[in-house]
């Protein structure tokens, strides 16, 4: 069956260029209504967030429009929060609703650790994580109200496995795992889920990182499927890290291992942790987890429960 989303009110980040451009114009494809978001940070300056031009917004909302779709542009920074609330009020104002968030927009400042700059963390966490924040906070309460609303955080392959260089934007990205661990289940009840998304692309962000044959190769195009599919109403996992890109999908996953379990007497010491170590690191009978009592297995149990009382 085609996914549509006709009637479907979108805010995508950093949509003037790579990634976020190609969202907004296959969600315009398939019947979105898309608030155009670009960040300042990355309106046509460079990967480092320096610079600044609307040029972008404005032309991927002519992309759209050109497409039969509704599409505004919004020049604000995602790292401003009274912007986040804007970038809400302006698709709520336009269309009476918000139905998805695409957080996508970021920048790069890699440096080896010791050479990192209090800058180069600070802007890294601003735009990437309290950005994310910044527009999913706001969006939220019309979720709520509405009792529908779908969310995809990116973080990244820096952030789940590590990539030299990358120690503020790695931590940023795994950050926003945990957002989307709480989220999901503040979700459960208002029909909001909840997905992040670790992509894989050649873009204006990744041409510096990358050869210029795989720019070339790794086409956004690639990645596009996945991310709209968790931000369709057909997506009903909530808390899923799918890696896409380069002809790959799949999913990463938390674990937790079955541990040791020495009870609450007498305090074991180090020398108890050193003995049992390989009991303690072991992941054999591993599970994916829900959250941090239930394993993915117990929790849909527990909502098979819930609904059946």
């Amino acid at each position: 069956m085609t996914i549509s989303f006709e009637g479907r009110v979108a805010l995508v980040t950093g949509a003037g260029n790579g990634l976020g451009r190609a969202y907004a114009l296959e969600l315009a494809r398939r019947g979105a209504k898309v608030v155009v978001k670009v960040v300042v940070n990355d309106l046509g300056g460079d990967p480092a967030g320096r610079g600044e031009d609307a040029a972008p917004a404005q032309k991927v909302v002519e992309e759209i429009e050109a497409l039969g779709g509704e599409a505004i542009a919004n020049l604000d920074s995602v790292a401003d929060y009274d912007a986040g609330m804007e970038m809400v009020r302006q698709a709520i104002d336009k269309w009476g609703r918000l139905d998805i968030v695409i957080a996508n927009a970021g920048i790069l400042r890699d440096r080896a650790a010791h050479n990192i700059t209090e800058d180069d963390w600070d802007i890294i966490f601003d735009v990437h994580a309290k950005g994310a924040f910044n527009v999913v906070r706001h969006a939220w309460s019309q979720f709520r109200v509405q009792g529908y609303g779908r969310v995809v955080l990116t973080s990244s392959s820096s952030g789940i496995w590590g990539n030299f260089g990358q120690a503020n934007y790695g931590a940023a990205k795994t950050s926003l795992i945990g957002f989307m661990n709480v989220l999901k289940q503040e979700g459960v009840k208002y029909n909001v889920k909840v997905n992040t998304l670790a992509p894989v692309a050649g873009t204006r962000l990744t041409a510096g990182v990358m050869q210029a044959d795989q720019v070339e190769a790794l086409k956004p195009e690639y990645v596009v499927p996945a991310t709209l599919y968790m931000a369709s109403e057909e997506c009903t996992d909530s808390g899923m890290i799918i890696e896409a890109g380069a002809g790959n999908f799949n999913r990463a996953v938390l674990m937790k291992g079955p541990g040791v379990q020495p009870g609450l007497g007498e305090p074991v010491d180090l020398e108890w942790v050193q003995e049992h170590w390989g009991e303690v690191t072991s992941l054999e009978g591993a599970r994916p987890m829900w959250n941090n009592r239930f394993s993915l297995d117990e929790w849909a149990e527990e909502l098979a429960k819930a609904e059946q009382s």
